[in-house]
């Protein structure tokens, strides 16, 4: 069911999420399809989500915005809901990095983690991970989960997509472009989420009629809906680029997100032997990090 209309306010607006934005020149979206989106957000009961550029819009767009409940997606050092690649202590902060900043940036997310009531991390690369960056990317995930250990112990409760996302989910927590939320475009355009249209703006859906939507649903995924890496953002925009499948993962999807639940697991582990901690969930030891490898036992 629909739940989210994202608004991208300007081709330059920022991205939160794997794609890159592409555009560097800016071109607002016009008032009128702006209060043509809103209208529709309001007709179908859709919470909407404005992505900003990183510039101050003119005053009659802020006047159009204001009329609606909505979030702010902005870029640092903005003020609003979600603030992507900083961080401000009221917000849910989003770091978009790739694997050479990720690997590289323990010590600086452990202080984050301090300091942020969430914290998300987009891995911009994901597809490009071996065996062999698991290995670091596990001694990063250690460092995290100290900190993290720390601060649960002290009472505080900082949220981190990358571990404590699969702690608290107790149903798959995916992104659901095209499911649960759509995007419209500065063009007056349509799509699955931002990332289609920085790719293809040709690539544009009838937000009334998605063609074979069955397929981008969880029941429509032979892989996923039998997996219970519940935090795992299941990208189907990143599917369709590395599978051609937009309902199949790809190898590095699954691996990376089964190396988190995994530690997700030894953290939840290492808290309850120092404390009570969530004591109804249970994460399961698993023989493999690619449900590929045991699809046919499903």
């Amino acid at each position: 069911m629909m739940q989210y209309l994202v608004i991208l306010l300007d081709d330059t607006s920022v991205s939160y999420c794997h794609a890159d934005n592409p555009y560097i020149e800016r071109r607002l979206i016009s008032l009128e399809d702006l209060k043509a989106g809103i209208l529709y957000a309001m007709k179908q009961n859709l919470m909407i989500q404005f992505v900003h550029p990183d510039y101050e819009l003119p005053r009659e767009y802020l006047e159009v915005i204001d009329t609606i409940d909505h979030h702010d997606i902005v870029p640092f050092p903005m003020n609003g809901d979600v603030v992507i690649g900083g961080v401000e202590e009221d917000a849910v902060c989003v770091l978009r990095m790739n694997k050479r900043e990720l690997l590289s940036s323990g010590d600086s997310v452990c202080k984050m983690l301090t300091k942020v009531q969430r914290l998300n991390i987009v891995i911009t690369d994901i597809e490009t991970y071996t065996d062999e960056d698991l290995k670091l990317y596990n001694t990063v995930l250690e460092q995290w989960s100290e900190t993290l250990k720390t601060e649960y112990l002290k009472g505080k409760t900082p949220q981190f997509n990358l571990l404590t996302d699969r702690i608290i989910l107790d149903h798959p927590n995916h992104c659901n472009a095209g499911v649960e939320n759509i995007t419209l475009a500065p063009n007056g355009k349509y799509y699955l989420c931002p990332a289609f249209y920085y790719s293809d703006p040709d690539d544009s859906i009838d937000p009334n009629g998605i063609k074979n939507q069955q397929l981008l649903r969880l029941d429509h995924a032979p892989l996923c809906r039998n997996c219970d890496a519940y935090h795992c953002r299941r990208c189907v925009w990143l599917n369709r680029k590395t599978t051609l499948e937009v309902n199949t993962p790809s190898h590095e999807q699954c691996i990376v997100a089964h190396t988190e639940r995994d530690a997700s697991r030894r953290l939840l582990q290492s808290i309850r032997k120092e404390a009570t901690f969530m004591p109804n969930i249970e994460i399961k030891e698993l023989n493999y990090i690619d449900p590929f490898e045991v699809r046919k036992n499903w």
